[in-house]
C-alpha cells in the first residue's frame, strides 16, 4: 500500500465523489497540475448516470465484475502505473473492462495514450462519446479481453477478440523479446476463474503466443490477495507454493503496486454486496494490484517458446504430490542416472518438489532435454489438455 495513505472504503469515495462536484459547482479552475504540466480537465463522468450504467450491468452480466468508482482511488492507480516510468513517451495503456471509466479519464487527464477494450454496450456508449470529444487521444473498442483469440474458426464476433486485429488497430507493432516493454495493460480481474484467467495468460506467455507475440506485455492486475499471496509464495509452505508460484516467478518480475479493501470498489452486484471469496489458508482482505512484467533472461539456456509446453506440464507433474521426493519423480519419468544428476545440479538427492526453487526447476529441465533418457513424450497427454485452459 502506497505510504501514508489509508484504504478510501466506499464511504470515503462517496464523500470524495460529492466533494469533487461541489468544487465544480463553485466554480473553481477547470485545470490541475501533475508532473510540472498542466491540463485541462476533461468532462467528468455524471454520478447519476454511473449509478445508472452499473445497474443496468447488474441486469445483464452473468459475471460479477468490479469498478473503479472513486476518483481518488483512481489517482491513487495513475501514481502506481507511473512508478519507474523514465523520461520521455510512455508506452500506449490498453485498460480493459474500465466500466464508467474513472479511471480512463484520470489517465486521460495525465496526458496519457489510452485504449479502452469494453465489452458491455451501455458502458461502450459512453466511452465512444468520450472518444469523440477527444482529438486521438483515446481509442474505445468493443471486446472482452479475457476472450482473446479463443480456439474457434471463423469470424469472430465481439466481444470475442482477435490480438492481431487488436494489435493492428492500437498501431502497435512486435518487437523482439529482450526489448523495452512495447505494450501496458491495466485491468480488475474478475474472480470467478480467476486462477485459470492467470494460468491462460502465464501459458500464452511462456509460449509467446496471442498479446506476446508482441514482445514483453507488462501486465498491471488487481487480483485477490489470495491469488498474490500463492503467487509470491516461498519453497517449503506447501499449501501455498504450486506450481503456478513457481511458474509464474521464474516467468514474471513481481511487483506489488498497492493494496485496496474489496469495499473500496463499486460492482454489478444486485444486492450491492461484495461478494469476497472466503479462504482459511491465507489472508483475503484486499485486491491486490499487481505488475508482471515478463523477464528479459526467460529464454535464455535450453527453455524456448517451442518447449515451454513439456516445461510447464512438467513443473505441473511435479506438483501432483508435492511432498515427494525428487528422487522418485525422476524414477517414474525412467531416467535412471538421477543421482549422477542431482549431484551436477548440486540438489540434494532427498530434496522435496516443494522445496525446489524456481531457478531449480529451470536448470532441471534443461539438463532432463540433454539426456537421452528422458522422453517428452510423458507429458503429452497433458499438453493436449492446455486446450481446455486456453479455450476459458
Amino acid at each position: 500500500m502506497l505510504a501514508g495513505r489509508a484504504p478510501l472504503g466506499a464511504a470515503g469515495c462517496g464523500r470524495l465523489l460529492a466533494a469533487g462536484l461541489r468544487a465544480l459547482l463553485c466554480g473553481l479552475s477547470p485545470c490541475w497540475v501533475t508532473a510540472g504540466r498542466q491540463y485541462p480537465a476533461l468532462r467528468v463522468a455524471e454520478p447519476a448516470k454511473e449509478k445508472r450504467l452499473v445497474h443496468k450491468e447488474q441486469r445483464s452480466s452473468l459475471v460479477v465484475r468490479r469498478f473503479i468508482a472513486c476518483p481518488q482511488l483512481a489517482r491513487t492507480v495513475w501514481r502506481c502505473l507511473q512508478r519507474g516510468a523514465g523520461p520521455g513517451p510512455q508506452p500506449l495503456l490498453l485498460e480493459f473492462a474500465p466500466g464508467p471509466g474513472i479511471l480512463t479519464r484520470t489517465l486521460l487527464d495525465a496526458g496519457l495514450r489510452v485504449v479502452a477494450l469494453e465489452s458491455n454496450s451501455d458502458f461502450l456508449t459512453d466511452l465512444k462519446s468520450l472518444e469523440n470529444s477527444l482529438d486521438g487521444q483515446l481509442k474505445v473498442i468493443h471486446g472482452d479481453f479475457f476472450r482473446m483469440d479463443p480456439l474457434t474458426k471463423g469470424t469472430l464476433k465481439p466481444p470475442a477478440v482477435s490480438s492481431d486485429k487488436l494489435f493492428e488497430t492500437m498501431g502497435v507493432v512486435a518487437v523482439p523479446w529482450r526489448a523495452d516493454v512495447p505494450l501496458k495493460i491495466f485491468g480488475i480481474v474478475p474472480q470467478q476463474l480467476e486462477r485459470n484467467r492467470l494460468w491462460r495468460l502465464l501459458f500464452a506467455m511462456y509460449e509467446c503466443s496471442s498479446i506476446y507475440r508482441y514482445g514483453r506485455i507488462e501486465l498491471n492486475l488487481f487480483i485477490s490477495e489470495k491469488e498474490y499471496t500463492i503467487l509470491t509464495a516461498k519453497p517449503g509452505e506447501s499449501k501455498i507454493y504450486q506450481a503456478l508460484t513457481v511458474l509464474a516467478q521464474l516467468g514474471y518480475e513481481i511487483e506489488l503496486l498497492h493494496k485496496e479493501p474489496w469495499s473500496s470498489f463499486a460492482t454489478n452486484l444486485k444486492n450491492g454486496g461484495l461478494a469476497v471469496p472466503k479462504t482459511v489458508q491465507v489472508p483475503n482482505d484486499h485486491l491486490c494490484l499487481v505488475r508482471l512484467t515478463p523477464q528479459q533472461n526467460l529464454f535464455t539456456g535450453g527453455l524456448k517458446p517451442s518447449n515451454a509446453s513439456t516445461f510447464i506440464f512438467m513443473v505441473k507433474q511435479s506438483f501432483a504430490k508435492p511432498k515427494s521426493k525428487l528422487t522418485d519423480r525422476l524414477n517414474s519419468w525412467s531416467l535412471d542416472n538421477s543421482d549422477t544428476l542431482l549431484k551436477a545440479l548440486e540438489i540434494p538427492q532427498n530434496a522435496a518438489m516443494c522445496n525446489l526453487y524456481p531457478e531449480d526447476y529451470k536448470r532441471l529441465f534443461e539438463a532432463l532435454q540433454n539426456s537421452d533418457m528422458f522422453a517428452e513424450t510423458l507429458f503429452h497427454d497433458e499438453v493436449l489438455a492446455s486446450t481446455r485452459i486456453m479455450n476459458l
